[in-house]
């Protein structure tokens, strides 16, 4: 590599890279990265994330133990799930700084995006987007967007588009694990391949575009021009897997969904994702649970939102706690299988809603369970209930450690004190 030159002082940035030739590397871990001397840190790391948000929140008085640390007394609702003690932290006095709405602010649970009453504004990416967008080329689908009842979804772009969900497990399931007809195979790779032609003009036009503008521009537009390369990687890569077989899996299809029981439908789409991360077919997964109807639940006679809206009602709040100790439970067991499997050291895993009191639709004290992926659990992380946290820190920790060099995301302000 001819006349490229570097001036490098004692100590390099971990994001040095090398750029000759219309090359641009990223350099391997040096000793000149760390201080002399210094004593190599322990390196940690993920490898998949799974959010599950839910639409109308949690009653905080029956999740949030009293105590925090290490040596907190579990809540009515963690009760029951103590021999997972020490795979999740629980998170209480935390929120989205910004971010109020009510049931509208369901855009910002995992952008953080702040999004004020009465105002409209632009969405941000969201965290499992960011993830899928750096690491998402390595599994067949580089991300799943789910939900239980609806398109609606937490998942955003990079421009602040939201992506429509996809709310039949029965659509998920063949979409996974059912081959292709040879004929759907080539109309697809086929899609691709116009897809990637697009680029080619586009491309085509970049560069003739560079020639016309000045130093700045042509800095934008070569960072832009990077960006159309890496879409065309990435649409390779997607025409590749057209054709390689699909994993075969021993569960059965999922034909009956009980329309009447949201905790059994939640069941239905975590033993899906459960299977679709076993077969690393994905690693970046959000599951938006919206369904109302729970009447099919023993003990319940009435729908998920009025429930919701309980007003301190006795008779409300017994049939609330039925279905949320339901919801909780059903993640619960998903966390099992994930640690039966080995999967659980490497895979970060949520439990939130951008509602922390759905009966005064607040979006202040968010209710947070986060598992899996290396951290230090068994603890209350127990912050201000009145001048909350911001929760985009934890967001920063886990893009961290999947070893994304991120040093912000949204509205964070570092990553999560006590989360180590």
């Amino acid at each position: 590599m001819k006349n490229v030159h570097f001036s490098f002082g004692s100590h390099l940035s971990r994001r040095a890279m090398l750029r000759g030739a219309g090359i641009s590397l990223g350099l391997p871990l040096l000793e000149a990265m760390t201080p002399a001397f210094a004593a190599t840190p322990e390196v940690k790391s993920a490898k998949r994330f799974v959010g599950v948000s839910l639409a109308l929140g949690l009653h905080n008085p029956n999740l949030v133990p009293e105590t925090g640390g290490r040596d907190y007394k579990p809540s009515r609702y963690l009760a029951g799930i103590q021999d997972l003690r020490n795979d999740f932290t629980v998170v209480s006095g935390s929120s989205h700084p910004g971010v109020t709405g009510g049931h509208t602010a369901e855009g910002s649970i995992f952008s953080a995006c702040p999004n004020q009453r009465g105002t409209t504004s632009r969405n941000t990416i969201s965290i499992d987007q960011l993830m899928a967008k750096h690491l998402g080329h390595e599994t067949r689908f580089p991300s799943l967007v789910l939900n239980t009842n609806s398109q609606s979804s937490p998942s955003y772009t990079e421009n602040g588009s939201m992506i429509p969900a996809e709310n039949s497990a029965m659509k998920l399931f063949t979409r996974l694990f059912v081959n292709d007809s040879p004929a759907e195979q080539e109309r697809q790779a086929e899609l691709i391949r116009q897809g990637r032609s697009v680029m080619d003009v586009v491309g085509a036009e970049a560069k003739a575009l560079q020639r016309e503008v000045g130093a700045g521009d042509r800095d934008k537009l070569d960072a832009w021009f990077t960006s159309v390369r890496e879409l065309e990687q990435r649409l390779a890569a997607n025409e590749a897997w057209t054709y390689k077989p699909k994993p075969k899996v021993a569960m059965k299809p999922p034909t009956n969904i009980p329309r009447d029981n949201e905790v059994a439908v939640e069941r239905i789409y975590l033993d899906i994702i459960h299977m679709a991360l076993m077969t690393d077919s994905t690693r970046f997964i959000t599951l938006h649970v919206t369904g109302n109807s729970v009447q099919g639940i023993e003990g319940v006679d009435t729908s998920y939102h009025n429930l919701s809206h309980h007003g301190m009602d006795e008779e409300k709040l017994a049939q609330l706690a039925l279905v949320e100790q339901g919801v909780i439970n059903e993640w619960a067991g998903f966390l099992r299988k994930l640690k039966t499997d080995k999967l659980l050291g490497d895979t970060m895993v949520m439990l939130t809603s951008n509602l922390g009191n759905a009966s005064a639709h607040d979006n202040k004290n968010m209710p947070v369970l986060f598992a899996g992926g290396g951290f230090k659990h068994g603890q209350h992380l127990a912050f201000d209930q009145k001048e909350n946290y911001p929760l985009p820190n934890l967001y920063l920790s886990a893009l961290q450690r999947l070893g994304l060099e991120e040093e912000t995301f949204a509205t964070s302000t570092g990553t999560m004190s006590g989360l180590a």
